[in-house]
């Protein structure tokens, strides 16, 4: 088939960019010729607080990237999408992650639609994490505009069924991200990152903002049992918020000297370093529906610890790849005790490589062009 993938890519960075382009090559793998239509103007800046929505990298190999789209020009939609909808594509996957976006992206699917192109969304989010006026309005727009759903968690397809109740929509977890290189031993990471091959390291990793619960972590490093089993956290992220809400933390908890804060966005081609260099990879959110984090962690093969929120806990298995724990800094810090007192790391290793093949591309792959039929 020839196949139109409309969402972010390269150069624009970030983990639904890094999905987009590894969907493209899976894509490609099983014979569809591919194309993605991504942004030339993504976010303004009240949505993007970072320092910079462009990667540096260099461009993906033997991909089509088409830069095209404005956010916020409603002619450049109706004209961009009219010409694409003119190439006659067997089928268009569009990526829903924000309603913002749902004006732009719902009317290139209405473009395509009209010339009988069959739109499937990959809906990330139905309800956003940080909500607006207009919310309601802009997600109904999009989603009528579509033909059938993947979702990868089933928190998201309940919320989906709230404003599609009965358009084909099917949940397939989060594919593996599998695109930042190959495993490190845990000494060689450590020595690129400056750390102590004998310390005991927790990992917080992505983007931070509110809803992540960093302020939980920290809160759960404070406790006396961490301290005194000298446990450090070593946090990699870029602030999409205020940073002195958590450098104040760290400094009133006085935990100064166990926080190692890389306060930046991690690079494509330094992910399996930070990956590769902790015993253990925290997740301690307020709210989620699923996280590439845990995607990244299972194929480094890293044992993980989430809080029972959205999705989190459907594809990390409690005592078995790690730990679904309550939204509290001590249920963060038991868990972190008995990991430790118990030396779990290689059982839950060994568990790990098992679990991870459910999350097999052909799987993904398999379930989104099962909707096709359906689309049509």
């Amino acid at each position: 088939m020839h196949i139109l993938i409309v969402g972010p890519a390269h150069p624009l960075r970030g983990g639904i960019a890094a999905l987009n382009e590894r969907l493209a090559k899976a894509l490609q793998a099983e014979g569809h010729k591919v194309e993605i239509l991504s942004f030339a103007y993504q976010y303004p800046d009240f949505l993007f607080p970072g320092t910079s929505q462009r990667s540096d990298a260099p461009p993906p190999e033997n991909l089509l990237i088409h830069s095209e789209l404005h956010s916020l020009k409603p002619l450049n939609w109706w004209r961009v999408g009219n010409r694409y909808a003119a190439r006659h594509y067997d089928l268009a996957i569009f990526r829903f992650w924000i309603p913002f976006m749902a004006p732009c992206l719902g009317t290139v699917a209405r473009c395509l639609r009209k010339t009988n192109t069959p739109v499937v969304a990959i809906a990330d989010n139905i309800i956003p994490h940080e909500k607006r006026i207009g919310d309601t309005l802009m997600t109904r727009y999009f989603l009528s505009a579509c033909d059938a759903f993947l979702t990868m968690s089933r928190a998201v397809l309940q919320d989906l069924r709230r404003f599609e109740p009965s358009k084909p929509a099917v949940y397939s977890p989060h594919p593996l991200y599998d695109s930042y290189g190959s495993p490190l031993s845990k000494q060689e990471a450590r020595q690129r990152l400056g750390l102590a091959t004998d310390a005991r390291i927790v990992l917080f990793f992505g983007l931070i903002r509110a809803y992540k619960g960093l302020d939980i972590l920290l809160e759960a490093m404070a406790d006396e049992r961490l301290a005194t089993r000298r446990v450090q956290l070593l946090i990699a992220g870029e602030p999409y918020e205020n940073l002195n809400k958590y450098t104040s933390l760290i400094t009133q908890l006085n935990l100064q000297s166990r926080i190692i804060a890389h306060w930046h966005f991690i690079p494509q081609h330094e992910v399996a370093t930070y990956f590769c260099a902790a015993d253990i990879v925290a997740q301690p959110y307020k709210t989620a529906t699923q996280s590439g984090v845990t995607q990244i962690a299972y194929y480094f093969e890293r044992p993980m610890l989430v809080t029972n929120v959205g999705g989190l806990a459907e594809i990390v298995p409690h005592g078995k790849v790690g730990y679904v724990t309550p939204v509290h800094p001590r249920a963060v810090a038991d868990a972190l005790v008995d990991f430790y007192d118990h030396q779990r790391q290689a059982q839950f290793q060994t568990c790990i490589a098992q679990e991870k093949q459910k999350y097999d591309w052909s799987y993904f792959i398999s379930n989104l062009l099962s909707l096709l039929p359906a689309a049509n």
